[in-house]
């Protein structure tokens, strides 16, 4: 079982910022640590004036997902047009985050927590300034100018990677946002109000399937490394990753123009 003190000994040398703004990504499996006492050592070492922010993402709610596309795997059509009709909409306080994992779920379920209002791609945190950072989350901006991405981009937060890869980092999906030219478009479709009420909206055509490859090209000294239970532990601040990030993705584009 995982200690509390050791796991904050762990974050302060890892460079978790006190008094700072740290965004977490996290895979708890396997280290037989419970979700609570992870959060209550990021806490820790935090500080009280300092803000966890985690995705709490409900990928769920959009028909056009692995997540949707798994739930209603199997079924016929009228089988899909009953489950679509049935499907509660987006509610902060209550909808779950299951494929966000453990942590992320603690922590929006953690008293006090604030969560964005992001149908698909709301986050979730915990401290002076989750309020603020995780406000006035725009309905048809999943990750960028609009989201609360923008202001842990100005607030210089840092974020954490827990046992879990770049392939995961969200917030290189801003970086998306800030490549020239800006990515293509696409249409989202989410539940929204009451259930069953399916909306429709256009945002950037996200991609992470190369947010592994940008993660391993990135500077060295912009990333503390360390480890725990077998998996690696990177943190970094989120500004200089960003930046170097839309650089790789600009010229990738520009390659492929």
């Amino acid at each position: 079982m995982a200690d509390r003190a050791a796991l904050r000994t762990l974050f302060e040398r890892t460079g978790v910022p006190r008094g700072g703004v740290l965004m977490v990504h996290a895979s708890l499996s396997g280290t037989g640590a419970a979700p609570e006492t992870v959060r209550d050592a990021l806490l820790d070492a935090l500080g009280p004036g300092g803000t966890l922010v985690v995705p709490a993402f409900t990928p769920e709610n959009s028909d056009t997902s692995r997540a949707h596309q798994q739930l209603i795997e199997g079924l016929d059509e009228r089988e899909v047009r009953e489950f679509r009709t049935a499907m509660p909409p987006y509610d902060p306080d209550f909808t779950p985050c299951p494929t966000m994992g453990a942590l992320a779920e603690c922590v929006r379920t953690t008293p006090g927590a604030v969560r964005s209002a992001h149908p698909q791609t709301s986050l979730a945190g915990l401290g002076p300034r989750a309020a603020e950072l995780l406000d006035a989350h725009h309905p048809h901006c999943h990750l960028g100018e609009r989201s609360p991405l923008a202001r842990l981009y100005e607030a210089d937060a840092h974020v954490l990677l827990l046992r879990v890869g770049f392939e995961v980092c969200s917030a290189l999906h801003l970086a998306e946002y800030r490549t020239t030219p800006p990515p293509p478009r696409r249409t989202y479709r989410c539940v929204v109000e009451k259930q069953g009420n399916w909306v429709e909206y256009e945002d950037a055509a996200l991609d992470d399937s190369d947010f592994g490859a940008i993660g391993e090209r990135l500077p060295s000294d912009l990333l503390v490394r360390r480890e725990w239970s077998g998996r690696p532990v990177t943190q970094f601040r989120m500004r200089p990753v960003v930046d170097d990030a839309v650089r790789q993705m600009s010229c990738r584009v520009s390659r492929l123009a």
